[in-house]
């Protein structure tokens, strides 16, 4: 067989230099026709035995011979690349053979896992939209051959191969489409919550697509930000199921690839892969939430495994936020139901870095809707897997989390320790984003910790200062918003602790700036709380009215309990200023109101008043 392949070399090497051979694809027919199955190796190393012989000619001083040499390097290299083209294509062949293999043995209820598991856009090699042509081909093959299939198998087989077809159908009229929508309409969000039907890019894509079933889904989300009854009312034949599946995997791996080539400022870039990430999460958190509704447990989990491969693609990003988490996505998602969601398939999944990080993904945002059990269970779990990963990165954003979370449940102590080692191992490791945290979750504990003890210490708040302010500098010098935002948010709520109102009111307007351009939610939330305390205390009643009025809102808005606290502040004034002249400071901001949380929220606002001044009776 080796002298078979030197000798075939030389041949394809001779023909090509006589002009026989014209084309690549000659050559690649050629090796399709003579590679042996399970030679590969042995060709290869022929290949590279002709490539080092004519290393000494090329050196030589006759031209002519030097001149040959050259003509037959070309062509060995030609020869090698057709060899890898070839071997690609084998391997996809390889990969189809066992993936039918397994879905003709494959009970029902695994037959989607199997199909799902070669869709994962994690692998080294991802199905091309040709190969799964050719999936589909051999699927509807093996349906109507004689091979002893139940009639059901049978039938399952042939929805799989008609779902890949409506998918492929389907995504060949989107793919054009994809980033369309963005042009017609400013590039601050996305376009996934808070628009007109006619807006955002559901609505866009739905009137590029054929399929009633995607037309139906699509409009859905478009006019209610959420799977309901309306886009999905009776149970999902598989088909259909394939086709969403295929085009919404598509539709995230192509959005986030436009928005990593644009620039990192407030209207594209980083923040908007971020934010497209989680919409697709909660997409498939509603779908599967409808299937388990529905009756259909296998789509139920097949919708889990797809969330999870988006997640897991995310947690790889260099962008993945390590300090943030609650970033604008699909309006009107119940977060809770969404954590709930997640946490199922996080429970079955290996402890790896990459779970780590999602682990603090979502500890970050159970600790901003208030749940500071949940909060801490998620970070010490995503400590533990971090050191075993020896992800150092990980390590200290996990024990900068739980110094935060501790602070919540006032465990100051715990707080500070945390912070100290997040500070010892980001210095040790040169993590400046993770020192930059650190130093602000210090200071943040130590005032806390002063504030319990002795508050009219004044000195021990002067003397902790300066880690808030060192951290807030190295954050703005590595450049990192979200690291920003907390830092701001930890310098603004130690001033307004401090007495020091203006001052805080200057670092928590630039900390609302940042937290919005990165679209988080709970630290917009948070300093607009404070920023009410600073107002009340200076005097100015109408701003402390508009910003703990937006507090109040915001963080109900996303199922935060500590909506109570601004709406405490509010309550106060309510009580010292009287009904009417309360309402009218709220009319006179209605304006201003109505540009951040609409008409909506504005009309909500006397009655989550009304709510939280009934349950102190």
């Amino acid at each position: 067989m080796r002298d078979h392949y030197l000798e075939l070399l030389d041949q394809i090497v001779a023909d090509t230099l006589k002009g026989n051979i014209r084309s690549k694809e000659q050559i690649y027919h050629i090796l399709e026709a003579e590679i042996s199955a399970g030679t590969g190796e042995l060709f290869e190393r022929c290949l590279q035995t002709r490539i080092d012989a004519l290393k000494g000619l090329l050196e030589a001083d006759d031209e002519l011979k030097q001149a040959k040499a050259i003509r037959k390097q070309r062509a060995l290299k030609t020869i090698q690349s057709e060899w890898e083209r070839w071997q690609k294509q084998n391997q996809g062949n390889t990969v189809l053979t066992n993936l039918v293999q397994a879905l003709l043995v494959a009970p029902d209820e695994q037959r989607l896992q199997h199909l799902l598991m070669v869709l994962d856009p994690n692998q080294k090699e991802i199905l091309t939209l040709d190969q799964l042509r050719q999936l589909k081909q051999s699927l509807e093959q093996e349906s109507h051959s004689p091979n002893n299939l139940e009639p059901s198998e049978s039938t399952a087989l042939i929805g799989i191969a008609r779902g890949l077809q409506q998918g492929l159908d389907s995504w060949q009229q989107i793919e054009t489409q994809v980033v369309n929508w963005i042009y017609s309409q400013s590039q601050s969000s996305l376009g996934f919550g808070n628009i007109t039907e006619q807006q955002g890019p559901w609505s866009h894509w739905a009137k590029t697509v054929d399929s009633q079933f995607l037309q139906q889904v699509f409009m859905d989300l478009a006019q209610h930000q959420e799977i309901t009854k309306a886009g999905i009312g009776q149970p999902v034949q598989i088909s259909d199921w394939l086709e969403l599946a295929l085009v919404l995997q598509k539709l995230q791996t192509n959005l986030v690839r436009w928005f990593d080539q644009q620039p990192y400022d407030s209207k594209a870039g980083k923040r908007l892969s971020i934010a497209t990430y989680l919409t697709f999460t909660i997409v498939w958190g509603q779908l599967s939430q409808r299937s388990q509704q529905l009756g259909q447990p296998i789509l139920t989990e097949a919708c889990f495994q797809m969330a999870l491969q988006g997640l897991v693609h995310f947690a790889q990003q260099s962008y993945f936020p390590l300090y943030g988490g609650l970033f604008t996505a699909l309006s009107g998602e119940s977060l809770q139901t969404l954590l709930d969601y997640l946490d199922s398939p996080l429970k079955q999944t290996p402890n790896t870095g990459i779970k780590a990080r999602i682990l603090i993904l979502l500890g970050y945002t159970q600790q901003a809707l208030g749940h500071d059990d949940l909060a801490l269970s998620f970070h010490e779990q995503s400590l533990e897997i971090a050191r075993v990963a020896q992800d150092l990165r990980c390590e200290v954003a996990s024990y900068n989390h739980l110094s935060r979370t501790y602070l919540s449940q006032h465990e100051y102590s715990a707080a500070i320790t945390s912070s100290q080692r997040a500070l010892i191992l980001a210095r040790q490791g040169g993590d400046r984003l993770g020192e930059a945290n650190a130093l602000a979750n210090f200071g943040y504990s130590e005032v806390l910790h002063i504030q319990a003890e002795d508050p009219l210490d004044t000195q021990r708040y002067e003397n902790v200062l300066p880690y808030l302010e060192q951290g807030l500098q190295l954050s703005e010098q590595l450049g990192d918003r979200p690291s920003q935002a907390l830092c701001t948010n930890s310098l603004g709520i130690v001033l307004v602790i401090m007495g020091k109102y203006q001052a805080a009111i200057t670092i928590l307007e630039q900390g609302t700036r940042i937290a919005e351009i990165i679209g988080d939610q709970w630290l917009v939330s948070l300093n607009y709380c404070y920023l009410a305390e600073a107002y009340r205390e200076l005097g100015n009643i109408e701003n402390a009215i508009y910003t703990g009025s937006l507090a109040m809102y915001l963080m109900f808005q996303i199922e935060s309990s500590t909506w109570r606290q601004p709406a405490g502040l509010l309550s106060i004034l309510y009580g010292q200023l009287g009904p009417e002249a309360f309402q009218e400071y709220l009319s006179h901001l209605r304006k201003q109101l109505l540009m951040i949380i609409g008409v909506d929220g504005y009309d909500y606002l006397p009655k989550l008043l009304a709510e939280y001044r009934q349950s102190l009776a």
